[in-house]
């Protein structure tokens, strides 16, 4: 088995990836700031680093104390909003984190790196399902900073032969199917979480930013993504760069969009709960629709997403809430 480094395992996502890894026998390293991260959801047992990604030093040092085989990256802002009216943090974080982590895995002679991109890349789609071979046109700074990673590993593939897999998905929702690990943001950002938090009256109501786009109930519309389906693709991207084969670019997604107000009705008949929501001015930086076309990952991959129903990804959602009221604090 591999000795897999996970950036941002400490986060929502990589916590996932983190958990299957040791569930497949992988020896797993992990390195997180905590900026955004809970030290509690890393299980004990495995080697953690609380360090920052910029940080070469104290990233290199992960690198020597530790024989790698692959990284997978988690370790990146990813709010929208936050990213247009704070450009250079994403910059900063996103960009520069994923120059000094090039250098570092250069340096040390790890050629393997599946990292998350964006569907945010697309900016505002040519055309709905988004293949991979689309026009990337960012409309907001985090999406910049996505496509900006992509190309530095494509560059860095070329002149030292880091391999990488980029994936470019869209809103991840769902936790572990137990509850005992999920998603817990402070604020919280993402629409499922925060629907669930209004019909477990942690919060008043849900603000539905924006009913004038061109959809058809006139609400954003977004793919989702069941977080244990995204961690499935990576695995088997790692797999994939074991092989030998080159880098590549997949879309992950369920070629379904659901609007803010389909969510929300969904999430009343998984709860049982008539859950409040208002109408509030559109955010800046926000596409109307954005749902992948996730065939190349099918074929390519060999990737089989388990949950493609949106009830059953608020199911497993509504579980770690109902569990964690107030998320990793005990």
């Amino acid at each position: 088995m591999s000795r897999v480094l996970v950036l941002g395992g400490a986060g929502y996502i990589g916590s996932h990836m983190v958990d299957r890894l040791i569930v497949d026998g992988h020896d797993v390293i992990v390195a997180d700031n905590l900026s955004t991260g809970h030290r509690a959801a890393v299980p004990g047992t495995v080697k953690f680093y609380e360090i920052d990604i910029r940080d070469k030093t104290a990233l290199s040092q992960v690198f020597t104390e530790n024989d790698i085989d692959a990284v997978v990256h988690f370790a990146a802002f990813s709010i929208v909003p936050e990213s247009m009216s704070d450009p250079l943090k994403y910059f900063d974080n996103n960009t520069v984190g994923m120059i000094t982590l090039l250098e570092v895995m250069r340096d040390h002679d790890v050629k393997k790196i599946v990292f998350s991109s964006s569907a945010a890349v697309y900016g505002a789609p040519e055309r709905i399902p988004i293949k991979e071979k689309d026009t990337t046109i960012p409309i907001n700074p985090y999406g910049q900073s996505k496509l900006q990673m992509e190309q530095q590993l494509r560059w860095t593939d070329a002149a030292h032969d880091i391999k990488g897999v980029a994936f470019r998905y869209f809103n991840v929702a769902g936790a572990k199917v137990d509850g005992s690990i999920g998603e817990d943001h402070h604020p919280e950002t993402h629409l499922i979480p925060i629907v669930l938090q209004a019909a477990s009256g942690q919060r008043e109501l849900v603000e539905m930013f924006g009913d004038d786009y061109d959809t058809p109930d006139g609400f954003n519309v977004r793919d989702y993504i069941h977080v244990l389906d995204l961690v499935d693709a990576h695995v088997l991207a790692i797999d994939y760069l074991k092989e030998g084969n080159e880098s590549n670019v997949f879309n992950l997604g369920s070629a379904t969009g659901f609007s803010v107000n389909q969510i929300i009705e969904a999430a009343r008949e998984v709860t049982g709960i008539d859950i409040k929501a208002k109408i509030s001015p559109r955010r800046p930086g926000d596409p109307d629709i954005l749902v992948a076309d996730a065939t190349k990952a099918r074929e390519v991959l060999g990737w089989r997403p388990r949950y493609d129903d949106i009830h059953e990804i608020i199911k497993t959602a509504w579980t770690w809430n109902q569990k964690n009221p107030s998320g990793y604090e005990k």
